[in-house]
């Protein structure tokens, strides 16, 4: 089968596309033929050896964690789910033509195999802020590179869970972020200032890594009041990065009845053959994404 390997931590240029052998489903897991993997920040994090506590791997390494596809086999002690299922879900090695998951659920009606891929590790990763930063209805929470997937899901949710939100992005995607229910104004110089004019801020996520960390505190009043999932400077000024993943399973069912009622929709900004893998994280890494990016296999 084709895959993404790298042999080496580096720049996109490590990546390779190879042939390799299928992985195959071990106890409580299932394999699919992959139709689309998503493209996340994380993934281009590990390939340059940024993350590896969180994500220890060996050399050489598959890229990829969310996919979507076809279900072809099903391992030992697994229920609820049969071959020719499409499913999406979280594993390893997804940018490939065969990958294992280790959760999964059933795609929802009406989802592609495009679109469904870019859901996994992104709403896992809003879900988890949002229960992290503990903010009720009627508070208002500020995210900082809210374009992106995970911003684009928490904006959703936590406007589904009726908190107030207010989301920085590029000139471009202000007509985006408001489409979300989203207060929305641009970064750059004068942002805090301008933050302040829309409103009081209960709490703030960092999800750009753009080196916002003091003025989130500073907005917010408490460094416990602000998380990070992308700088890794974040704890040296006391405030909390957010990392390691809650329940994967849990995640992809609400993703997947929230979808289903029409109350989360991520669309696809742009899509990438295997063999343009380091194109993909190119753009990732350049940031500016309005929902996600996903590799088609």
């Amino acid at each position: 089968m084709k895959k993404v390997s790298f042999a080496e931590f580096g720049g996109p240029e490590v990546l390779r596309l190879i042939d390799a052998e299928e992985p195959h489903a071990g106890p409580g897991q299932v394999r699919i033929a992959v139709r689309a993997a998503g493209v996340n920040p994380v993934d281009w994090r590990i390939r340059e050896g940024q993350i590896l506590n969180a994500h220890p791997i060996e050399l050489p390494s598959g890229v990829g964690l969310d996919a979507s596809g076809v279900v072809d086999e099903v391992g030992e002690g697994v229920e609820g789910v049969a071959v020719g299922d499409h499913v999406f879900g979280e594993g390893a090695s997804t940018y490939a033509e065969f990958a294992v998951l280790s959760a999964w659920a059933r795609m929802p009606e009406g989802l592609t195999f495009e679109e469904a891929a870019g859901y996994p590790s992104v709403v896992e990763t809003a879900l988890r802020l949002i229960r992290e930063i503990g903010l009720r209805a009627g508070q208002t929470l500020l995210v900082s590179g809210a374009s992106g997937g995970v911003g684009s899901a928490v904006l959703q949710i936590a406007r589904e869970r009726g908190i107030t939100v207010i989301g920085t992005a590029g000139a471009a995607n202000q007509d985006y972020l408001r489409g979300l229910g989203a207060l929305a104004t641009t970064y750059g110089e004068g942002w805090v200032e301008r933050v302040r004019r829309l409103g009081h801020v209960d709490g703030a996520l960092d999800l750009s890594g753009s080196g916002v960390i003091r003025e989130l505190v500073e907005l917010t009043g408490d460094p416990r009041k602000v998380i990070s999932i992308a700088d890794l400077d974040a704890p040296q000024l006391g405030v909390r990065f957010s990392g390691v993943a809650g329940s994967v399973p849990d995640a992809l069912a609400e993703a997947a009845d929230l979808i289903s009622r029409g109350r989360l929709h991520i669309p696809v900004e742009q899509s990438y053959t295997l063999a343009e893998a380091a194109a993909a994280h190119t753009d990732s890494r350049a940031g500016h994404t309005r929902g996600r990016r996903v590799v088609i296999v």
